[in-house]
């Protein structure tokens, strides 16, 4: 009994642990392109067009 409750709380651990893994590198492109955005405009401004 005492076997399948620890294999219980390592599958319920590892599913937790993945998901925050896909959920940090989802965040992690999102400000990727938020901060490609902010250069593009302060290279725009740089150049005299904002």
């Amino acid at each position: 009994m005492k076997r399948v409750f620890a294999l219980l709380l390592l599958a319920m651990f590892s599913t937790t642990a993945l998901t925050a893994c896909n959920t940090i590198a989802g965040a992690g492109k999102d400000v990727q392109k938020v901060g490609e955005k902010v250069e593009d405009k302060a290279q725009d401004c740089k150049d005299g067009k904002c």
